[in-house]
């Protein structure tokens, strides 16, 4: 196949990988607008079951990707005058990683172009039309995708607006757990995540609601004086280390509202959308690089499992829309939390905590938090006991008696994954 990606992000690279490692005759091109090495944001997040997924698909990259990042395993919330909570991970809570966007791209670049893949930057490519002789076009150029917009009917493409607005800063403050801070100021809460994504820088990304937002000043203010000010705010987290704008955002402009992307279908004649471009999922849930590059990994499979390329467009975007919607659906209730957080941090640390990780639940909005904790608890202790009841059946089935009900096991914690703040 002539095989044209549009946009050289995670997604197309990645896609254009697979595609000449199952078959090398294929001809690729991604046509990328900006120069080599021009890239915008900080670290990017994944999660162990991902790096797993990726061994699988190449190891080659998947080595170099996992040499180039950093990773943790604990989490801390710090909330209310200083106090921290902070759970390590063990064997059951999986990894966490963190890459920078630009080293991932090298990295996807180099490989590609090792496999003869052809890349062609400064090349912006905004009408389906000069790619008329391919067989096959991939719009991965993002959430603006412009090949998507010529066809937005046809896509049945949906924005949805949030209403909290954030900043993708940078730090060189090194943060070696996933960190969550709140803090309380005169006009409502903000907040921020950090998370490491290499020896010396952290990404740090900054939320609130419009109304604290416009009584800091954060709307009026220019980026040194924004910048200040939120190193004040965080300057605990922070320990003297300094954040850092994007270097070609102009004043005020890094402050965003999150736009939630929605298509109805993912393709249209021979062009089909990938990553950003056919979807987004809010960044509290750090799985927009992964959903990416797990799109790839769907549509390369399609392609290659079905002899006719209307078919195979068919089968990705049927099977790939019904694998991602629980993770859409995930994000949607996380980022309600965040902008529901005033209903949430008046609780003790440990269990605002506790809902933190628990905040993709879509019973949650409509329990009052603490009897959604106690719910949590509760549960927990049933599932406990009935974990040991079953061992001890196990153990003296062969004896021919029952099993001791043994004394009541109080605060035993939730199961891992369920905690995870993803």
């Amino acid at each position: 196949m002539k095989i044209a990606c549009v946009g050289g992000g995670p997604a197309s690279l990645y896609f254009s990988i697979l595609m000449k490692r199952v078959d090398p005759s294929h001809d690729i091109t991604v046509h990328e607008r900006n120069r080599a090495g021009s890239t915008y944001g900080w670290g990017v997040t994944y999660w162990d079951g991902l790096l797993n997924y990726l061994h699988g698909a190449d190891p080659e990259s998947a080595r170099t990707i996992e040499e180039n990042s950093a990773h943790w395993n604990s989490w801390e919330m710090h909330v209310h005058d200083g106090a921290t909570v902070a759970t390590v991970a063990g064997e059951d809570w999986g990894e966490g990683f963190g890459i920078g966007r630009h080293q991932l791209l090298d990295i996807l670049t180099e490989r590609a172009r090792s496999l003869g893949v052809h890349i062609e930057f400064e090349h912006e490519i905004t009408n389906q039309d000069e790619l008329a002789d391919a067989d096959l076009v991939v719009a991965g150029d993002g959430v603006n995708s412009l090949l998507r917009e010529r066809h937005t009917d046809r896509f049945g493409s949906e924005i949805t607006v949030g209403r909290n607005v954030y900043a993708w800063l940078g730090t060189t403050k090194v943060f070696h757990s996933f960190t969550f801070t709140f803090v309380e100021t005169a006009h409502g809460w903000i907040w921020c995540y950090g998370y490491g994504f290499s020896k010396d820088h952290s990404t740090c990304v900054i939320e609130c609601s419009p109304t604290t937002w416009k009584g800091l000043g954060l709307d009026q203010a220019n980026k040194a004086d924004s910048l200040a000010l939120l190193e004040k705010l965080f300057a605990d987290t922070l320990g003297g280390h300094p954040l850092i704008a994007q270097a070609n955002t102009e004043d005020g402009t890094y402050w965003l509202n999150f736009r939630t992307l929605t298509n109805r279908t993912w393709y249209h004649d021979n062009l089909v959308l990938l990553g950003d471009a056919a979807h987004t999922t809010h960044y509290s849930i750090g799985a927009g690089t992964a959903l990416a590059l797990e799109d790839a990994a769907f549509l390369a499979n399609a392609l290659h499992g079905e002899t006719q390329l209307q078919t195979a467009l068919a089968r990705y975007d049927r099977e790939r829309q019904a694998a991602i919607r629980p993770s859409l659906r995930a994000a949607r209730y996380s980022a309600r939390w965040y902008e529901d957080l005033p209903r949430y941090v008046g609780l003790p640390p440990e269990q605002l905590f506790e809902l933190l990780g628990q905040r993709r639940s879509p019973l949650l909005p409509h329990v009052p938090p603490r009897l959604y904790y106690r719910l949590g608890q509760a549960a927990d202790q049933f599932y406990y006991r009935l974990d040991q009841v079953t061992e001890q059946f196990r153990s003296l089935r062969n004896r021919g008696r029952r099993p001791d009900p043994g004394p009541h096991e109080p605060n035993t914690p939730g199961h891992p994954d369920e905690m995870i703040p993803r």
